[in-house]
């Protein structure tokens, strides 16, 4: 009886390290895939092989900004090549989207032209607004290498309002409002360049 005790609880013992490490591996596994996620995000956005850096651990938390439409702490990414500031990608939010809020990733190179923009959540109307999404269409890649003096800013409106952009058949709310949000991020940007670029990290 008693081998049998001990043998049981042997089992318990190592049935419970079996567990213990399955869990530690699958946690693992889970923040390695949500750091890969997050990266490729940024890479979208920012070119790769345009930085050096650890581009995920050189943060700076941004308190909400109207400017941005953020209504919470969002974290800004910083790339650079040694000591060389290359670009940002920062949270922005399109408050008036056809179907509520867009959110968008927005690369901003250290000279003020955009390096990329990504919509990272909406609830657009599938077919319609959700062009938008890089994966639907290739509008969202017409911001690439734009800046607040190309095209003039009277321009960084849909060509229905006179300005450079195109608008979708059907749906000039959303792209609209991606417009106006890229453009805000830039006018952000080219006031705060400096403080987005201190060397400070967040841990």
């Amino acid at each position: 009886m008693l081998r049998v005790g001990l043998l049981l609880a042997a089992f318990a013992i190592g049935a419970t390290s079996i567990v213990v490490v399955t869990e530690e591996q699958t946690h693992d596994k889970i923040i390695d895939n949500e750091r890969q996620t997050l990266l490729n995000a940024i890479n979208a956005v920012i070119a790769q092989d345009s930085y050096n850096n650890e581009i995920i651990t050189d943060t700076l938390l941004l308190p909400a900004q109207s400017e941005l439409a953020t209504k919470e702490a969002t974290t800004v990414y910083r790339a650079r090549n040694g000591n060389t500031p290359v670009a940002v990608a920062l949270t922005a939010i399109a408050p008036n989207g056809y179907n509520g809020k867009i959110k968008l990733l927005v690369g901003i190179g250290y000279d003020g032209s955009l390096t990329g923009v990504r919509v990272i959540n909406h609830k657009e109307t599938p077919g319609l607004g959700d062009k938008i999404d890089a994966k639907k269409a290739d509008w969202i890649f017409t911001f690439n290498g734009l800046s607040l003096t190309q095209p003039q800013q009277s321009r960084w409106k849909v060509k229905k309002d006179g300005g450079q952009f195109d608008q979708f058949t059907g749906a000039t709310i959303t792209p609209r409002a991606v417009v106006s949000a890229v453009k805000k991020s830039l006018l952000y940007f080219d006031s705060h360049r400096d403080e987005l670029f201190a060397l400070t990290e967040t841990k």
